[in-house]
């Protein structure tokens, strides 16, 4: 078969018959080559084979300036980077495309001989076919086109290639930054050298930056520092040249005004290869976005869509950002994306979102926020999940089931999302009214399909991580908070969002006994399954030091001495408040943590003057200062950690004032607002904890005599009539007292009997409960017996306990016990 080129049209003599997409394919490039503006007509004759050959990516290669490297000149589809594709091959190297360029025959090779191959160690996945056609004339080179289809290019395929390998010998127009008569600069264009900088632009992009032609001195840092700073990335990503690739780039981005908002600017360009088919020269043009009409075929649709992507970090973040890149430009009337979940389809973006705009059947399996599905109800959207290709079907063709032919009543897009060698999910777009899809079309949804797979698989494996952690955090905080008599708390806590890493911030609220409360917020050095581990073994421990009722330097001293034997790197901060809700007053320690913030009742506020001691984890034998807090009815004590109020900008006393300001404009008697409030302008960067406590004030004080048992023959005669006395003296019913005297008389034998040193006896009245609590120096707890024999001359002294008390126990006590009963003692 001998070929012909006649105006950039190939004509074929005595070839054989060829299939319908090939003949769609030749009409489609003869289109292309008559088209009267060259630029971009090389990608468009490459994206011809991702329509009409099912490629997933197309690429064309020429030798360059030393003929020793065969170097990109532009490709099209999905990214290169998916497959291992690079900018340039060796000449004489056994790449498949120096094989083709070498020997003038085509490579064709399939899924399992490339799985073989050298090649296959720098690609991410080898569930692919490769073709490589040989370019001849204007140089030479080679067309490369890479298919996912498990069949590989099918003969119709082969022939698509075939005649696109031959179009692609059309020369490859210069780049716009110059007239092809003059050479000279146009005004919209630019040209900017990778390895210096050294820029040449045009009057037009001047003015738009705002810059006369003598104020600009040729560096391109100059002009992107008239930009809008957010933007800066983006541009930096084209103007540095080391982990860039050949080929187009457009973006937009803004600069900013003297006055008013900044303009929005647009930038198509082109990257041009050297000698060594490395990145030299970007040019392009720059022109007013405002002005120009979005279209379907820009690229820097693709690359904002890739940029959006690599940014979202939920699955939801991914469907937003690709409902946002899509339905716009392509001007369709419905989209949804839904994540593949073993053989169910569980939808996780609709656009529009009311149920009334998607099918009848779909509405019917609503049972969540969104529809959910089995795949095998949709007979043609399973066929097109198992092929793996983005399927299409215009207005009246196909027999598709009612729960498909009504997303898209005028035509209807199908999008597998293929990531890591099996399908991520799927994309449906739908049209009421007739729609033709033309070739840049499918190029853009064939793109974005490969671009979406990948971000879907990356952020359903941060959403499953992002909840252990969350699932992992919440068992190391307290699941609630105590009701407190006298007070009211709330908590918060924040992860941080920078990350997946366990944070080491915790709260908690201990109730101690004779109406005191122990308040604690701390904070573990670092961001680690370590520091989130120590932070629960503090929390711990200081929860088991205070309930033993040790005083706040105590139960801080313990933890101290814990964490320093506990040879670990890490180290803590803390503060503990012992509150006492009888009296309104506080004892607070401080180991090299923030100080409590005070909100009193008038509405000012006070960071407290509060004595401290080094970090927990730190120095042994550290000491920690006791400082007193005077606690009015209707003062807030305020807790937090550093991720509240410390930022780069500002220092943490800065921080600590906003804090405080933050807290006198608060309403403290909705003290979860106040917590919202506080923390609705967190930075997220670190993870936050805040404790907030309202103090009002026991609404009634208990009444309270003690006695100290002196061991004696009469000790037990003796705490009797102190009792007696007492309950008297409390106006106590008459009918109460035996039953009390009696569990007085048991407990104190018991303490005598049982242990040694001293021995103190306290009685507590609030309204019409009494609590007896004796309290000896032995930790042993006092044991119920299980059976007594009827001959036996003791062992039911807490028996009798149990049977008059409404409730009974023990508490640790300072090295020893306190064991209480508390009875109702009403008229």
């Amino acid at each position: 078969m001998s070929h012909k080129r006649c105006n950039g049209e190939v004509v074929r003599e005595g070839a054989p018959e060829r299939g319908p997409r090939t003949l769609r394919a030749e009409g489609a490039l003869k289109a292309i080559a008559a088209g009267p503006q060259p630029e971009g007509r090389l990608r468009a004759i490459l994206e011809q084979a991702l329509v009409f050959a099912g490629a997933s990516l197309a690429a064309l290669y020429t030798p360059g300036d030393d003929r020793e490297l065969l170097c990109l000149v532009e490709s099209a589809g999905a990214p290169r980077t998916l497959y291992g594709v690079r900018d340039s091959y060796p000449a004489a190297g056994g790449s498949p495309v120096a094989d083709a360029h070498r020997t003038g025959e085509a490579v064709w090779i399939g899924p399992e001989e490339f799985a073989g191959s050298a090649e296959s160690r720098h690609v991410p996945s080898s569930g692919f076919s490769l073709a490589v056609l040989p370019v001849h004339g204007d140089g030479g080179g080679c067309l490369l086109a890479l298919t996912e289809h498990p069949e590989g290019f099918d003969a119709d395929g082969r022939g698509c290639l075939e005649a696109i390998a031959e179009a692609v010998t059309c020369p490859v127009p210069a780049g716009p930054a110059a007239t092809a008569e003059t050479g000279e600069l146009q005004p919209d264009a630019f040209t900017l050298a990778m390895d210096t900088g050294r820029a040449e632009v045009g009057d037009d992009i001047l003015r738009l930056f705002g810059l006369a032609p003598e104020e600009f001195d040729g560096k391109v840092e100059t002009l992107l520092g008239l930009t809008v700073p957010e933007d800066l990335p983006s541009l930096m990503s084209v103007t540095e040249s080391d982990h860039m690739s050949i080929g187009e780039r457009e973006l937009e981005f803004r600069v900013l005004q003297p006055t008013g908002p900044p303009k929005w600017l647009r930038l198509s360009g082109r990257l041009l290869p050297g000698g060594d088919g490395r990145p030299t020269l970007l040019v392009g043009t720059v022109a007013d976005a405002s002005t120009l009409r979005p279209d379907v075929t820009d690229v820097a649709r693709v690359q904002r869509l890739a940029a959006a992507l690599a940014t979202a970090g939920t699955v939801r973040d991914v469907s937003q950002a690709v409902v946002a890149a899509l339905r716009r430009p392509l001007r369709a009337d419905r989209i949804a994306l839904a994540e593949l979940e073993n053989d169910r389809l569980v939808v996780t973006v609709l656009d529009p979102p009311d149920p009334e705009s998607w099918p009848e059947l779909w509405r019917l399996e609503w049972r969540t926020e969104w529809p959910d599905a089995p795949v095998r109800a949709m007979p043609t959207l399973a066929a097109a999940l198992r092929e793996g290709r983005a399927r299409i079907w215009p207005a009246g063709t196909g027999d598709l089931e009612p729960a498909l032919a009504d997303v898209g009543p005028g035509g209807l897009a199908v999008l597998p999302l293929p990531a890591g060698g099996r399908m991520a999910g799927a994309c449906l777009i739908g049209w009421d009214t007739p729609h033709d899809f033309g070739p840049d079309e499918r190029a853009l949804l064939t793109a974005s399909a490969g671009l979406a797979g990948q971000a879907l698989m990356r952020a359903h494996a941060f959403d499953a991580e992002h909840e252990l952690v969350g699932m992992l955090q919440r068992q190391l905080l307290p699941r609630r908070l105590p009701k407190l008599p006298g007070a009211v708390a709330v908590a918060r806590y924040l992860p941080s969002t920078a990350g997946l890493e366990l944070g080491g911030d915790w709260y908690d609220v201990i109730p101690l006994p004779d109406h005191h409360v122990a308040l604690v917020i701390g904070d573990v050095q670092g961001h680690s399954a370590g520091a989130a581990t120590l932070m629960g073994q503090m929390r711990t421990a200081l929860r088991a030091y205070a309930v033993e009722g040790h005083p706040p330097d105590v139960v801080v001293s313990h933890a101290n001495r814990l964490l320093t034997g506990m040879e670990t790197d890490l180290f803590a901060t803390c503060v503990y408040v012992d509150l006492d809700m009888e009296e309104g007053s506080a004892w607070c320690v401080r180991a090299g943590h923030l100080p409590p913030v005070l909100r009193h009742p008038d509405g000012s506020t006070e960071i407290a003057e509060v004595e401290g001691g080094p970090p927990l984890g730190v120095v042994t034998q550290a000491d920690f200062p006791m400082s007193p807090l005077r606690l009015r009815p209707g003062t807030l004590i305020a807790l937090t950690t550093d991720g509240l109020v410390e930022t780069p900008e500002s220092d943490i006393d800065e921080g600590m004032d906003r804090f405080a300001h933050a807290l006198a404009v608060s309403a403290p008697a909705h003290l979860g607002l106040v917590a919202d409030a506080l923390l609705g302008n967190a930075r997220r960067n670190d993870d936050v904890a805040l404790l907030l406590v309202r103090y009002d004030g026991m609404a009634l004080r208990p009444l309270r005599e003690s006695w100290s048992v002196w061991r004696l023959p009469e000790a037990v005669r003796h705490a009797r009539r102190f009792t007696r006395r007492t309950l008297r003296s409390w106006e106590v019913p008459d009918a109460s007292v035996d039953g009390v005297l009696l569990i007085v008389s048991e407990l104190v034998t018991n303490a005598l009997v049982h242990t040694d040193g001293k021995v103190r006896l306290d009685l507590t009245l609030i309204g019409d409960r009494l609590r007896v609590a004796v309290a000896d120096a032995s930790p042993r707890t006092p044991v119920k017996p299980t059976s007594i024999g009827w001959e036996a001359t003791g062992g039911r002294g807490i028996l009798l306990v149990e049977a008059l008390s409404a409730a009974w126990g023990t508490l640790p006590v300072s090295g020893g016990k306190q064991v209480w009963s508390e009875i109702p003692v009403g008229g």
